[in-house]
């Protein structure tokens, strides 16, 4: 059993506390469910238990020989600790809090305009079949009195992509995890990606390309400030 605390702002006001426990999962977000915003703390059990370990090399090794080949041949022999250590590394996010990404890296400001980071690249991994989807997401938010620092944006859209994920939840928690963590007058979110999924396997289509967004608060509200998102992220 493994045991997360998630604070949930209620509004704009105080956050509200509370712990969900969820039997052998060790997925770092569990918001999205009741409205935003959601924040991770993570407890020990989740960020001590997920280093590189000889049960997963164990299981690497039974995966070769599952498929057919031998792992004792010299090409394949220290495969199973490469890929226990590439599995970790691209599932790092579940090892991050938004406490550490963020960093206090957060400034007063009184610009009240639109700020978008565009084109940020983003690698995850598709949690039905365990296999990669890559592409770019575009991040806006409008400040009331708060700004976060630039590279913040980008760490926290890779903190949750390096997780087992749906593109469609991705898109959510990024938002959810901006708005909570500098309380703008908005945030809106776009994610394009090209799901490896369905490009080398099943439909093999390759060509095709997802699109997924979140907006919240004005520019959920407003059409004009969706309008503006919007053109600016084709421009």
């Amino acid at each position: 059993m493994i045991r997360t605390v998630l604070t949930r702002a209620a509004g704009y006001g105080t956050p509200a506390v509370f712990t969900a426990e969820h039997p052998g999962s060790a997925r770092g977000y569990r918001g999205g469910e009741t409205g935003y915003p959601f924040r991770l703390a993570m407890t020990a059990e989740i960020r001590g238990g997920l280093g590189v370990s000889s049960e997963l090399d164990r299981l690497y090794r039974d995966i070769i020989t599952g498929v057919g080949e031998d792992p004792g041949r010299e090409g394949l022999q220290d495969t199973p600790q490469r890929a226990a250590r590439a599995m970790q590394y691209l599932t790092r996010g579940y090892r991050q809090t938004v406490e550490e990404v963020v960093n206090n890296a957060i400034f007063e400001s009184d610009n009240d305009e639109m700020i978008l980071v565009k084109d940020i690249e983003l690698y995850s991994l598709c949690e039905h079949h365990l296999l990669p989807f890559i592409g770019k997401c575009h991040v806006a938010y409008i400040p009331t009195g708060r700004v976060i620092g630039l590279s913040k944006v980008a760490r926290i859209v890779d903190m949750f992509a390096r997780r087992l994920q749906i593109q469609e939840n991705l898109t959510k928690q990024i938002a959810d995890t901006l708005m909570a963590a500098i309380r703008p007058a908005g945030v809106g979110v776009i994610i394009e990606a090209q799901h490896l999924c369905m490009m080398m396997r099943g439909v093999e289509k390759q060509n095709s390309m997802m699109t997924t967004s979140m907006m919240l608060g004005s520019f959920r509200d407003h059409d004009r400030t969706r309008s503006e998102f919007l053109k600016l992220v084709r421009n």
